[in-house]
Order: C-alpha cells, then structure tokens, then sequence
C-alpha cells in the first residue's frame, strides 16, 4: 500500500468559509449596532480571516484523520485481493475520487465474477460432455467382456464377434483420446506447423478421393464449384489443412440429406489471401447454436444420442487449426437449407 496520501481540502474549505461568513457576519453585525465598524473595520476583516484560518486547520486536521481511517480501512480489506489496482493505488480521502475508484473495482470484480459463473457453467458442460463420451464406448466394452466371462467365450461364433464388437469401442475411446490430446496441444501452442506452399485445389481432390465411398453411401455428390483448370497455391501446413478439410466434408456428409451436394469453392478474397468454402445442402443449423458450434463436445441435437459417431471435437480442431494459422473460420447456416463452412489461407508468394 502506498504510503502517499491524496488529500482533499474542499470539505474544509468550503465548512471553514460558512463558518467565517457567519461568524464574521454576526461580527459586523455587533459593530454595526455597537457603531464601531468604520472605526475599526480592519479587526473585522482579521475576526474573519482568523476564523477561516482557525476553522480550516481544525476541521482539516481533525475531518482527515477520522475519515482516513475509515478509508484505510477499506484499502487494507481490498489489499487482501492482491489483482485489484485499488489496493495499489493511493489512498484518498477525497469522497467523489473514492466512490469512483470503488464503483471502478466494483465493476470490475463484477466483470471478473460474471466470467468465473460462465467458466463454471462451461467447466461442468464440459465434464459432463466428456462423461458422456468416455462413457458409452466404456460400458460397450465393458458389457462385452462380461458376458464372454459369464459363458460366451465358448461360443467360437459368439466370442469373435463380441470381441470384433470391443475392439470398436476400444478404438472410439482411442480416438477421442487422440483428439483431446491434439486440442489440448493446439490450446496451449504446443502444436508445431510445418508450412509449406502447395496447391489447395489438390488437396481437395485428394480428399474427394478418400471420402468418396463415404459419401456414395448417402448418394452424395463432392463436387468443385466450377472446373479449376489452374492451381491455387497457399502457404500453410498441408497436413494440417488436410485435416480441416476432411472434418469438414465429412461433417457435410454426416448431415446431408440423402442424393444431395457437398460442394467446395476456393476464391480470391484479398491480395494475398483466398477463401475455402463447404457448402451443403443437408439438414442445416439453428443460429441459436452457431455461436457455441466450435466448443469441444458442444451438441446441436441435445437429446443425447450420436448416430453419426465421431469425438465431437472434430468442429474445435479445425477452429484451433486454422487460428494457429493467425486465419478465420466462418459459419452460416439455415435449416432445411443448409450450412456453409468457410476459412481463410494465405496464398504462397509467387516463385
């Protein structure tokens, strides 16, 4: 705490100035009656100005000490939070400088308690969300195992396919493990990229052609939107972009409705930039859930059930991915209409 003070003389000077007009005007007053005034009308200016002196020094003295240790009071309780620049601060007995340093730190601590109830209620979303996830593949195996224990492992028939069935379950839980480790190391900027310039147009085919059986199942089409005759060189980590890419057609294909359109466009948005557009014509998005769309294990369908399987992190690392990157990534969608997911790369220098 800073041993300064910051003093305010206004409440003094203006109470010794009421104090010296009426002391002073019952003075002159006196004289007046007495008709001694003109006489001696230098001792009632030195009557006034001792009484203004005298009361000022007074109530100065006397009016700081009882307030500032009222005051100090309140610094030393709000010392006990360390963050807060009132405890830092000089300590004032000037009223109107305290109430708007307090209602300063006031709003402050609200805006810091408002974040703390969010980063609960997100803290527990989450655990329950990862319960959730853990869980069901668990009991899966789980419920497997105990039944090959409890006499079907005899069965050869039985035991290879409850064993076939575990083996899902333990690689679901492998892969959501995987996908927490790799957000984990994108949250903290633990994630190397390995820039490079390449030809997105490329990569795009490339991932039509690993995803075109999953696609053909649904009779969805992954289609460019126009026919790209040149390449469209970007700089950034290709492996890393591939995995964009790939969540995002695959979750175009999740939730696209039957014989309908994944489509991809690259487009030139500024000098050195372009833009990555997924567009489907599938079963689209409420606005009310865009805003938390990129957040680990957040669910559109609140009923609790994953038809389409998947982490439920695939929408945070392609988020985290490309703000590595330092690029944005874009949402807009309409129910029964469709979504469309864009993001942006920067294009490679030329050669």
């Amino acid at each position: 705490m800073p041993a300064q003070i910051r003093k305010s003389y206004r409440f003094a000077l203006r109470s010794a100035t009421l104090i010296a007009v009426f002391l002073g005007s019952a003075f002159l007053l006196w004289m007046l009656l007495e008709g001694v005034l003109l006489q001696y009308w230098y001792a009632a200016v030195g009557m006034v100005a001792l009484t203004f002196g005298i009361a000022f020094l007074i109530i100065q003295v006397r009016a700081e000490k009882f307030i500032y240790r009222r005051i100090k009071q309140i610094y030393d309780d709000v010392a006990l939070l360390e963050s807060s620049s009132l405890a830092s601060a000089p300590i004032t007995t000037d009223m109107k400088t305290l109430t708007e340093e307090i209602e300063k730190f006031a709003q402050g601590k609200k805006v810091e308690i408002d974040t703390l109830r969010i980063r609960e209620e997100y803290r527990k979303e989450f655990l329950g969300n990862v319960s959730h996830e853990l869980k069901t593949p668990l009991f899966t195996v789980q419920g497997y195992i105990h039944t090959l224990l409890d006499g079907a492992l005899e069965d050869k028939r039985v035991r290879r396919k409850y064993l076939q069935r575990a083996a899902k379950g333990v690689e679901r839980l492998i892969y959501i493990i995987k996908d927490l480790d790799l957000i984990t190391k994108l949250e903290i900027g633990d994630m190397h990229l390995e820039q490079e310039a390449f030809d997105m147009i490329e990569l795009i085919r490339n991932v039509f052609d690993l995803l075109e059986m999953k696609a053909s199942k649904k009779g969805i089409s992954l289609v460019f939107d126009m026919d790209y005759k040149e390449p469209v060189m970007v700089y950034a980590d290709r492996e890393k972009i591939q995995q964009v890419l790939t969540n995002l057609v695959v979750n175009s294909i999740k939730y696209g409705h039957e014989d309908g359109t994944t489509e991809v466009s690259v487009e030139n948005l500024i000098k050195n930039k372009v833009i990555v557009r997924v567009t489907d014509n599938g079963e689209g998005i409420a606005e009310q859930h865009l805003t938390r769309l990129f957040e680990r294990f957040y669910r559109v369908d609140k009923s609790g059930s994953r038809k389409e399987g998947g982490s439920g992190l695939g929408l945070s690392i392609v988020k985290h991915i490309i703000e590595a990157h330092n690029e944005k990534i874009y949402v807009e969608s309409v129910v029964d209409v469709g979504s469309e997911f864009s993001f942006t790369l920067e294009k490679a220098p030329a050669a």
